[in-house]
């Protein structure tokens, strides 16, 4: 296990690939989570925050899991609205999701966070881009395990103009992610991210308190796709835009 995780660490730094990892370590949420933890303890890059994988609630039932699962967003996998990223053959795919940025004094927090506490530790709102993929020479999702185990299967996150938090309404908007030099686009909406992205941020939040996670910054949290997994047809620009939030964008090569 150990001699697996330095190699998949390597990968995740260096940009490389590697086999796919045995299936013990992948099947099992539990298993894959350890294999995760494992992993980020080999890192000594900065993290800059966590997100939310596995959001889709059609998923989780198909899957046969009951919830998603968190893992850790490192600096230098943050990049700035229309930057370029450069991808392989291992990326699954393209998400537009909700970011939020959180005080740092959400650590402080001696009591457990709620819906009635959350929102004061909001201190800004943003679109987002994820592209999505593997550091194992592996396509397509079979079980949770695929992605928890693999660093949530993060590669790049594009985050759009972050605006302060005014208690913006996140339910129900309408969002899309779009290529108009291949005249590719995916409709989508917030209410398919575990009902809603607040309720993806809450559930972050509680496992970073169970997990006993303590971070000295302020920090991201990455809710899910609200366009679910969008295949990479062709390089270009990719431009989502979340009603109300805002607009991001990535050029593909």
């Amino acid at each position: 296990m150990n001699f697996l995780a330095n190699k998949l660490v390597k990968a995740f730094i260096k940009n490389k690939s590697i086999a796919p990892l045995p299936s013990r370590y992948v099947k099992n949420m539990k298993n894959a989570e350890n294999f995760r933890r494992l992993c980020e303890s080999k890192i000594s890059k900065p993290i800059v925050g966590y997100k939310a994988a596995g959001t889709g609630i059609p998923l989780i039932k198909k899957l046969g899991e009951k919830e998603p699962f968190y893992a850790s967003v490192y600096k230098h996998n943050l990049i700035s609205n229309n930057s370029r990223v450069r991808i392989n053959k291992n990326v699954l795919g393209i998400e537009l999701e909700v970011c939020y940025l959180i005080s740092k004094n959400f650590f402080k927090l001696k009591s457990k966070i709620t819906k009635n506490n959350l929102k004061k530790f909001i201190t800004h709102i943003a679109p987002c881009i994820e592209v999505v993929g593997y550091r194992q020479r592996k396509k397509g999702i079979t079980c949770f395990g695929d992605l928890c185990s693999d660093f949530g299967a993060n590669v790049k996150f594009v985050i759009g103009s972050k605006k302060k938090f005014k208690n913006q309404n996140v339910k129900k908007l309408k969002t899309k992610i779009f290529n108009k030099k291949i005249n590719q686009s995916v409709n989508g909406n917030t209410n398919t991210v575990y009902i809603n992205p607040m309720n993806s941020l809450l559930f972050v939040l509680k496992k970073l308190q169970k997990d006993k996670i303590r971070y000295k910054n302020n920090f991201y949290v990455f809710t899910g796709s609200t366009v679910g997994v969008v295949p990479i047809l062709g390089k270009g620009v990719y431009k989502g835009i979340i009603d109300k939030i805002g607009s991001v964008s990535t050029k593909i090569s």
